[in-house]
């Protein structure tokens, strides 16, 4: 789970165009070195449309490195918990590692509602996910069922990285 890097406001753009900000342009490589050495590799990425999620993900895909299939979703601009489960349902079986590149609160709640009944040995990051999910934070979840009959509670959280504890370039 990855939400988007750190966004600007240029007056009269409208939501969905916004960019990233320096900041963010800074953020996203390093949250992808990080995924990386976390040893993520994704078969399906999916991304909103919004341009500040494709522009996240195409800074993080260079140091992550590999070749997903790269998936945009118009239904992760603005989604609610249940609409980020429904979309994960619609994985094909055979994908192992699948990266959401979407927006707050959806990517902070998803994570709470899939790790909340599995606290693991992260129940540190649980409680940090649960207290702020910033921008470029990521978090990884170890779903034990399939991706059809995915639920709450099912998911253990583990680990949780956000670009200011990371060292800089």
């Amino acid at each position: 789970m990855l939400r988007h890097a750190k966004s600007a406001w240029p007056d009269g753009v409208p939501d969905l165009e916004r960019p990233l900000a320096e900041r963010g342009q800074r953020d996203a490589p390093r949250m992808g070195t990080w995924l990386h050495q976390a040893g993520v590799r994704p078969g399906l990425v999916i991304c909103s449309p919004a341009r500040r999620t494709r522009e996240t993900w195409d800074l993080v895909a260079g140091p992550l490195g590999g070749e997903p299939i790269v998936a945009i979703e118009p239904r992760l601009y603005g989604a609610e918990v249940e609409e980020l489960l429904e979309v994960l349902r619609e994985v094909p079986a055979g994908v192992g590692t699948v990266l959401i590149v979407a927006h707050f609160p959806g990517v902070q709640g998803l994570t709470l509602e899939l790790a909340a009944a599995r606290h693991g040995g992260h129940r540190h990051d649980l409680e940090r996910v649960r207290e702020k999910f910033p921008t470029a934070g990521a978090a990884l979840l170890t779903l034990p069922t399939g991706w059809a009959s995915l639920r709450r509670g099912t998911g253990t959280l583990t680990a949780f990285s956000v670009p200011k504890e990371l060292p800089a370039d």
